[in-house]
Parts: C-alpha cells; sequence; structure tokens
C-alpha cells in the first residue's frame, strides 16, 4: 500500500490551545510527525529548532528574565538537545510573563533526571506515537476520524451485547481496506513516510532509521564509547518482543552485566522504542507471575532491529496488537488499563483490560480461523472474575466478528477491534 494521502492525527484534538495559561509537552519518538502535527496545531507560534548548532546557541544566550520578551510564545522543538530551556520557560511562565509554551522532543522529557524537578507538576504532556491503526483507516478510507471499536470496550457494561449489536462481515470493499492497513503495519510499521516509498526505498529508510537512531537518540540519553554491545541488546530485546522481561537472561545473551542490562532497557524505554506491559497483580486464581513483559512499539523497526522480515510470527503479531492497543490508550486519555495474566500454574491471558467497569479478556492469535479450545483459559479467568467479567476476545487474523464460546467470548478480527 503506497500513498500520499493526508493522514489526520488523534492526537490534534486533545492538544491544548495557546489561549490557555500552560506549558504543553509533546514526546515522542523521532520522526513520528510532531513538528507536522506541531506546526498544523500552532500555526501562529514562534517555531525553534534546536536539532540546529545555532538555534542552541541564540537560545543559551536568551537570559531566564528575556525568554518571555526575545522568544515569547513558541514551540520548541528538540528541546531535550538544551536543558537550559526548560528552567528558563519555567522561570518566565513562574513569573507570569509567558502564559504558553510548547516543548517537543524524541525522548521521554519528563523521565529525564535533568527535566524532571523542573516541570514536573507545571506541565500537560502528551505523547505522539507511530501512526495509529484507525488514523491510517480513516485516510484510506477517505473519512473522518472516529473512535476505533477498543474505545467502545472501554464503556461497555456487557462485551456480548456490543458486539451483537454489530454486523459479522463488512462489505468487501470496506474489509479490503483495513487488511490492506493491517498488512501494511503488520509489515512495515506506522512510521508517516513510510506511506509514500516503494518497499525498496521503505527498506532502506528502516535502516537508516536504525542508524540515525543509535548516533543521534540514543546520544541524547547517553554517551556510549561503544555501540556495539548495545547494538547486540537492542537486537536481542526486540526478538524477546512479547516475552516476559528477564534481565538474567538478558544479559547473558548481550554478553553485559544485568546493571547494563537494566540500563540499556531504559534508554529502549526512554527514547519510544519499547514499552513494558505489567501483570494483573489480583489473584484470580492462584500465585500470579509478577514480572512484566516487554514490546516493541513499532513492528517495522522490530522488523529492522531483530531482521524478522520473512514471516508474521505469532510473537509479532500479538506484539502488533498490545502495541495498538497500548498507543489509542495513551493518545486517547482512556482509563482503561493494560496488564497480563499468568499464574504460576500455567493459566494466561494475553491481556487483561481493566475498565471503570470490570474486566475484559483477551488472548491474541496470529491465524485466520480460530475454535472454541482457543477460548479455554478465558473461560477460566471468566469463573475467577465472578462479577467483574466484562466478557473476552480472541483476537485474530480474520474476517468475521461472532460469539466463540458463548455469549461473552467472542472471535475478533484486529482490523475490527483497532479501526
Amino acid at each position: 500500500m503506497k500513498s500520499d494521502k493526508k493522514v489526520d492525527r488523534v492526537l490534534r484534538q486533545r492538544l491544548s490551545p495557546p489561549e490557555k495559561r500552560r506549558i504543553v509537552i509533546v514526546t515522542g519518538a523521532r520522526q513520528t510527525g510532531k513538528t507536522t502535527l506541531l506546526k498544523q496545531a500552532y500555526p501562529d507560534l514562534r517555531y525553534v529548532n534546536l536539532d540546529a548548532f545555532e538555534n542552541r546557541e541564540w537560545v543559551r544566550e536568551v537570559s531566564s528574565f528575556d525568554w518571555a520578551g526575545r522568544v515569547g510564545q513558541a514551540v520548541i522543538d528538540e528541546a531535550q538537545k538544551e536543558p537550559s530551556v526548560f528552567e528558563k520557560v519555567k522561570f518566565a511562565f513562574d513569573e507570569g510573563a509567558l502564559s504558553f509554551s510548547v516543548l517537543s522532543g524524541s525522548a521521554q522529557i519528563l523521565l529525564l533526571s535533568r527535566v524532571r524537578e523542573t516541570l514536573a507538576g507545571r506541565a500537560f504532556v502528551y505523547e505522539l506515537w507511530p501512526l495509529l491503526f484507525c488514523e491510517l483507516a480513516a485516510a484510506m478510507r477517505g473519512l473522518p476520524l472516529v473512535p476505533p471499536l477498543c474505545e467502545g470496550i472501554g464503556t461497555c457494561e456487557n462485551l456480548g451485547a456490543l458486539f451483537t449489536s454489530l454486523p459479522s462481515s463488512l462489505p468487501p470493499e470496506e474489509a479490503h481496506t483495513l487488511a490492506q492497513v493491517q498488512d501494511h503495519l503488520l509489515t512495515w510499521g506506522g512510521m508517516p513516510e513510510l506511506l509514500r516509498l516503494d518497499d525498496e526505498d521503505r527498506r532502506q529508510w528502516l535502516r537508516s532509521y536504525e542508524i540515525t537512531y543509535l548516533e543521534r537518540d540514543l546520544g541524547d540519553l547517553a554517551r556510549l564509547s561503544d555501540l556495539a554491545p548495545f547494538k547486540k541488546f537492542q537486537r536481542i530485546a526486540a526478538l524477546r518482543s512479547g516475552g516476559m522481561l528477564s534481565y538474567s537472561e538478558l544479559s547473558k545473551d548481550a554478553g553485559v552485566s544485568s546493571e547494563t542490562a537494566r540500563r540499556y532497557l531504559e534508554y529502549l524505554r526512554l527514547s519510544y522504542q519499547a514499552f513494558m506491559l505489567p501483570p494483573y497483580h489480583v489473584n484470580l486464581t492462584s500465585q500470579v507471575v509478577k514480572t512484566p513483559k516487554i514490546y516493541w512499539i513499532d513492528v517495522g523497526l522490530l522488523r529492522q532491529v531483530s531482521g524478522q522480515f520473512q514471516t508474521i510470527t505469532g510473537a509479532l503479531f500479538e506484539t502488533f496488537v498490545v502495541s495498538e492497543l497500548n498507543k489509542w490508550v495513551s493518545t486517547s486519555g482512556s482509563e482503561m488499563r493494560l496488564f497480563y495474566y499468568r499464574t504460576r500454574s500455567g493459566l494466561e491471558a494475553d491481556l487483561l483490560i481493566e475498565t471503570g467497569r470490570g474486566l475484559i479478556g483477551v488472548e491474541i492469535k496470529a491465524r485466520e480461523r480460530v475454535d472454541r479450545s482457543d477460548a479455554s483459559g478465558l473461560r477460566r479467568i471468566a469463573e475467577s472474575a465472578g462479577t467483574k467479567w466484562l466478557g473476552g476476545m480472541v483476537v485474530y487474523t480474520g474476517s468475521r466478528l461472532f460469539p466463540l464460546c458463548g455469549p461473552d467470548i467472542w472471535a475478533v478480527p484486529a482490523s475490527r477491534l483497532l479501526a
């Protein structure tokens, strides 16, 4: 799928207008479209990109007292490259001389130690992820952005009732479009620039991104004299996407100390390469596993780093679904919370979604056909959850929405859930 269509972003609807008194922080991985989004959202604000050495020199020379007058209301891009910016913006804001400012960067700015104390409690923080399934689907269908089906499960009281109200299958043309979107995101990931490129250029773009990440984004977080150990660790972590996090195994396989493995993983998290899915600690059945799972955020980058371009494995499809749900929850401000569930006796669910009304269990299968046996674990969890249970889903690669095991556990196409 190749397209030059404009893709609207969900986050734009949530960004604070400049009429409000606040500091806005927008973070996300490089090339997710932050600059484009902020220029569209704030066309009347000055734009200063601190990627440019000259701009960094200029803002260093501007004192805290002069910041409001000389810089004023502005979008400061790649702000983490000049830490003094945060203190100057804070001073001007606290003094009342500056009422609005936007800071953006390619790392989780508020988690950087040099920034945390400066702006914590003052800033409204937003994260821009690679393209969401629903964003790309709306663009390809030529329709306005609407919340995906997964948003509805966060507010429903009965999952079966929600799904019963929907058609089992979509019209062929719409189903084909969603299948194309899913195929693109599973193959290449959600970086916006890849949409307009052909496959050969996409491979080259991803290779270049990997190099740029090591040379620039990682450099914003740490000064590593030798990149080889980190690169090896990065590949091993990518190959373990969807698996239990074990620092001892990661350190052993990468040939680094456990302390170094923890530090490297934190770099991946801070730079939006990977995230952790926490376990659900409430004991529904027996003793639960309390180790988080690791997931890569973008499947295209996962494929590039790991070298997995040949097939779509179960772990890769699981990464895709979990990451898309995580991106939606973060972007929309949803109150849904995502966990996985596993007991030491072997009972597990790929996801447990906690809403304000109860629990929804999810199994993820990289198959076009599923049957009742795929819901056996969810059935046991449902019995233990009691009145908390809202229903279950077996998310798969097929196209038909149908009840799988009783009225409350359904087979749900990933392309329907995420669109």
